[in-house]
């Protein structure tokens, strides 16, 4: 039996699980109050009316049709006001209630939407389709704008799809004779590309680009999800398409996985570390969190809804028995080999107390392959935020300087 760091949290069950009113009174309101995780863009006067309502029909569980539908009226509402202003030609008002209707649907499609071909909840993904369309309807008119870009995958194999869903921000200074860093956003189990806005704002304010690419079995990302090799294939079309981009500097590209894209960020810099000068792993898994002790409690600590169900479809399992049996085989990047590969710079953040992948999983790390850094911040949980973010941010202001070293060749 493992002693975990987590310590007598790993057997708790914390106050919010099976309680859309436990949820929202410990945890959620203060998150929507303050636009944070999971509420970033939104306005806490759309949410208070549904919870109140989510709350009195007594819906407590996020995967039925019904917790779906309590959002949708407001949304669409917002959706109306947007028109209304567009008629009035006011676009800037228009863009904020596109905006904060696609964090309604954001957050009515809670926890998951895996691949459409997987035959995920459908009105969680006509919600996620919806939400896409609004915020590409908000972003279209920022400056500089957030475009979407659907790729071929060139490297696919197998079961990979044959396209790539990917957003992509440019500063307008940018161009063929003055080219820009880029940063690589990997994302996570419950956000997707269109889920990060802040860090677009953040990234293209220092000068940078940034491109938003899912991670493997989750919203529409091609890669098959059963096979622990396709996010290879994925990076290697993503960055093909980056060479294409004159106005990218290819000797200057950072990767920064966020949860779950956490573990792709670290299989990165082994795999892809020739072509990258850093990655941050915020918030990964590594090899612990795919263990049977591990999954036997997480349903039970901070995610705020069962998270076992969601892991085991998105790496490819038809049942999360299946998934606690044989996912850390398959998938550890210590079983595996690829964290004793040579990689790249690598930035491990996270807090100590998470609850959704242990701490081990970073601390396990310093012990193979290339030296790695790391910041994790006590008493906080998954992701170790608000702390964590000026970590990031001030490592890769460093890493992108103007005379920063290329990558590791591997």
């Amino acid at each position: 039996m493992t002693n975990w760091i987590l310590g007598d949290k790993f057997y708790a069950v914390y106050p919010h699980k099976n309680s859309i009113k436990g949820l929202w009174d410990s945890k959620w309101k203060f998150a929507c109050q303050k636009s944070v995780y999971p509420f970033h863009d939104g306005a806490f006067e759309d949410f208070e009316p549904i919870f109140e309502k989510l709350i009195s029909e007594n819906i407590n569980d996020a995967c039925t049709d019904e917790y779906t539908s309590a959002f949708l009226s407001t949304a669409k509402s917002l959706e109306i006001k947007a028109e209304e202003e567009i008629k009035k030609g006011n676009t800037e008002k228009a863009s904020e209630y596109n905006r904060r209707a696609a964090v309604v649907y954001r957050i009515s499609r809670f926890p998951y939407v895996g691949p459409a071909s997987a035959g995920t909840n459908q009105l969680k993904r006509a919600a996620f389709d919806r939400q896409k369309q609004v915020y590409l309807d908000a972003v279209s008119t920022w400056s500089p704008a957030i475009k979407e870009v659907v790729i071929p995958h060139k490297h696919r194999a197998g079961l990979d799809g044959a396209s790539i869903p990917l957003l992509v921000r440019v500063p307008e200074h940018a161009s063929p004779s003055k080219p820009v860093p880029v940063v690589l956003i990997m994302t996570g189990l419950d956000g997707y590309r269109c889920d990060n806005s802040q860090r677009t704002h953040e990234i293209v304010g220092r000068g940078w680009a940034t491109i938003i690419c899912e991670i493997p079995g989750t919203a529409d990302c091609p890669a098959d999800p059963a096979d622990p090799q396709s996010p290879d294939r994925l990076w290697n079309s993503v960055l093909e398409y980056m060479v294409s981009r004159r106005e990218f500097d290819m000797q200057k590209v950072a990767a920064w996985g966020l949860s779950a894209g956490g573990y792709y960020a670290i299989r990165a810099g082994s795999t892809h570390g020739k072509h990258l000068l850093g990655c941050v792993a915020h918030g990964p898994g590594s090899h612990h969190f795919l263990s049977p002790e591990w999954l036997e409690r997480i349903d039970d600590h901070e995610y705020p809804f069962l998270i076992s169900p969601a892991m085991a479809e998105k790496y490819g399992f038809k049942s999360v028995e299946e998934f606690k049996k044989n996912g850390q085989k398959k998938f550890s990047l210590i079983e595996t080999g690829i964290a004793d590969k040579p990689s790249c710079r690598i930035l491990l953040l996270n807090g100590v107390d998470d609850g959704v992948v242990p701490i081990e999983d970073c601390l396990v790390l310093f012990n193979h392959g290339s030296p790695k850094e790391g910041r994790f911040i006590e008493k906080l949980p998954h992701m170790g935020y608000p702390n964590t973010l000026p970590v990031a941010y001030e490592w890769f202001e460093k890493l992108l300087a103007k005379n920063a070293e290329p990558g590791l060749k591997n």
